[in-house]
């Protein structure tokens, strides 16, 4: 089968992966929220409100797409998709039950650091072409954001790099041991917070800030083309918890099968619930403490880090 075959297969498969994973997870970030705020949360549609996203995901489709009359009209519809994508993408090298990923390549680990910042240029091209002075500033600070947050989230994952001797996620966990954990908690750490920053969620959403700026570079977008935003955000997240259950906490831990992969998913599903409940614990944060925390505080604990694994790999 061709290149371009199985390529084909693998978008379909991560799409419906992540517009799975967007229509549970806004049903549980709604009931999450509601129990911290002391609500409800979503309840009138279905058992516990289930249906409640498929209703508004009914919506969102039959809203009219709305193009401003003075956009570059080309860009300003793709760029919901170059943002999607790379989300899409960072799914395919990460190791999902023993001995099997999508795309088993020898610097997995360095293509998933790199491919999402691509959405960078998404998130720009959709403010710019709004031709909406807003909407392009708020473009050019998720751009600066993404960007600062891109170092400490690199550095975080290279202490695992080091002790396993490989950017082979496959080759990772097969050197995987119980006590990379307390090792590498300070990456592990470093990770979590940036990539919160990396999917712009709260307290890191400074460039969206919905109830402030109106949702940033994303201003003028309706519809399905704003439901593609939404869904690289919970791409993101899902993203993120997968890899960081996999290289900080050993994924499937050598558990053949099925039982693996629910090892692993479970790993994977409590730093997404981690990640949900700061979202909606922690206020928002001014841009100069934004910036000044990916440069001045996880910068350097991921150096810190660093070091110290270096340490201990030279000493044993």
């Amino acid at each position: 089968m061709s290149g371009l075959i199985w390529g084909a297969i693998y978008g379909l498969a991560a799409g419906m992966v992540i517009s799975l994973a967007a229509f549970i997870g806004v049903w549980g970030e709604r009931k999450i929220a509601g129990r911290i705020q002391l609500r409800y949360g979503p309840q009138e549609l279905g058992p516990f409100g289930l249906l409640q996203t498929g209703a508004d995901t009914l919506k969102l489709l039959l809203k009219e797409d709305i193009t401003p009359a003075a956009v570059d009209v080309r860009i300003f519809r793709v760029a919901p998709l170059i943002v999607f994508a790379p989300a899409a993408m960072s799914l395919a090298v990460i190791p999902y039950a023993y001995g099997f990923a999508p795309i088993d390549t020898g610097v997995g680990v360095l293509f998933f650091v790199a491919v999402p910042a691509i959405s960078v240029v998404g998130v720009l091209l959709a403010g710019w072409s709004s031709r909406n002075t807003y909407a392009t500033l708020g473009g050019l600070r998720a751009a600066a954001q993404m960007i600062s947050y891109e170092l400490p989230r690199t550095l975080s994952v290279l202490p695992v790099v080091l002790l396993a001797g490989s950017m082979r996620p496959l080759d990772i966990m097969d050197a995987w041991q119980w006590w990379w954990i307390p090792l590498t908690f300070i990456g592990f750490i470093v990770y979590f917070i940036a990539s919160l920053a990396e999917i712009n969620r709260v307290p890191f959403d400074l460039p969206e800030a919905e109830a402030e700026l109106v949702a940033g570079p994303f201003a003028d977008y309706s519809g399905i083309r704003w439901a593609i935003f939404a869904m690289a955000e919970y791409g993101g997240l899902v993203a993120a918890s997968l890899f960081g259950a996999a290289v900080f906490f050993g994924g499937y831990l050598g558990v053949p099968g099925a039982l693996g992969v629910i090892v692993f998913v479970l790993k994977a599903l409590v730093i997404a619930l981690l990640m949900l409940w700061v979202s909606w614990t922690f206020p928002r944060m001014r841009p100069d403490q934004l910036m000044a925390t990916a440069w001045k505080v996880l910068t350097p604990m991921a150096l810190i880090q660093l070091v110290l694994v270096g340490a201990v790999i030279s000493w044993l």
